[in-house]
């Protein structure tokens, strides 16, 4: 069963509309003290805004993914779906520092008119969420149904209802955290070093580091699955010596994100995630959960060796309207995504809760 919308209704396509542009006119300043000029925020909407504007769904997309949800969050998101666009107003916005529409390493720095690639500025999520809430204001939307994200999307929607209490009126948080432990951090950090050791990062193509993005996104793979389900699905007959399924499958997962991304952007964004702390400049992680007054679901997935059980118990503690779920699965942190019918079910019976 589809859960209605609330206070009125809407009737639209499935079909979004083209990829649009928000420009965020003169110097938007970051959290690290330094600008963008006229950055741009790609973004795409879905549906259409009731008339008591009370329909809004917002999408905080994860690290290498678009504006689109339906392309990325099947199950989960689109016409058949629980999140959908004949009842929802649905908007995503690309990420700051992204390839996908918004400003990021391979654009042009205005001041110097030479692609900014490894002198991108550093990137926090505040800062993302900075350009989510101007988007925000210039789409005339005053109130937000429902707030989703999961991994750094989710990062993002815990980021923004810290900062604008009142905006949401419900959240659903998945396989994400308070702050990035230095777990995370370490993994990235390697992946960054893989990076590194590609000696075309360092030149001014804008393809550079193609060959250390694949060796990056081949360990991100480790940290993003499970040792059950390469064991599973990469075992080898008897008799091999070379040649082994699981090292042909983190070759094809590299090359099949360099053929897609950005190795400036992978190494901006991967940063830009160690960042994560919505504690910072506000007396720590649990004064800062206090500030969020939405209804929070939070969903963790046993598995994930990234956002542990005890990063979202944290989570549903410090936040006093919350209701925290776990959910099986053998695919470690990218359940977030393979298991969307399940967090379908769990979303749609916590905002039947709270019509």
């Amino acid at each position: 069963m589809l859960i209605q919308s609330p206070k009125g209704s809407a009737v639209a396509s499935a079909q979004p509309d083209a990829i649009q542009q928000f420009i965020i006119k003169g110097d938007f300043s970051l959290e690290n003290g330094s600008f963008l000029t006229d950055p741009v925020i790609a973004y795409h909407t879905f549906g259409k805004l009731n008339a008591s504007k009370s329909n809004v769904v917002w999408i905080c997309h994860a690290l290498t993914a678009n504006a689109n949800p339906l392309e990325w969050w099947p199950g989960l998101v689109g016409e058949q779906y629980l999140i959908n666009p004949r009842e929802h107003f649905i908007v995503c916005a690309n990420i700051l520092g992204s390839c996908y529409g918004s400003t990021g390493p391979k654009d042009f720095n205005p001041a110097t008119g030479e692609r900014y690639l490894r002198d991108f500025p550093l990137l926090t999520i505040r800062d993302m969420v900075k350009a989510h809430e101007q988007l925000r204001q210039h789409l005339g939307i005053n109130r937000i149904y429902l707030g989703l994200g999961g991994s750094m999307g989710g990062q993002q929607i815990l980021e923004w209802a810290i900062e604008s209490p009142t905006l949401f009126e419900n959240l659903c948080i998945i396989a994400a955290g308070a702050k990035s432990s230095p777990w995370g951090i370490g993994i990235r950090s390697a992946q960054r070093m893989a990076i590194e050791a590609d000696p075309s990062f360092f030149s001014s193509s804008p393809k550079g580091g193609w060959k250390g993005l694949e060796a990056a996104r081949a360990m991100a793979m480790i940290s993003y699955r499970t040792d059950k389900i390469y064991n599973e699905n990469q075992e080898d007959g008897q008799e091999k010596i070379d040649g082994f399924n699981a090292e042909s499958y983190q070759r094809y997962q590299g090359l099949k994100l360099q053929k897609r991304f950005n190795a400036h952007s992978y190494y901006a964004l991967s940063k830009c995630m160690d960042t994560h702390d919505v504690g910072r400049k506000r007396g720590g992680v649990q004064q800062a959960l206090k500030r969020v007054k939405a209804n929070t679901l939070v969903i963790g997935i046993n598995s994930d060796l990234l956002f542990t059980r005890n990063d979202q118990q944290i989570l549903a503690h410090g936040i006093k309207h919350s209701k925290l779920t776990f959910i099986d699965s053998n695919y470690g942190h990218d359940g977030f995504l393979v298991e969307a019918k399940t967090i379908s079910t769990h979303i749609e019976n916590f905002l039947n809760e709270h019509p």
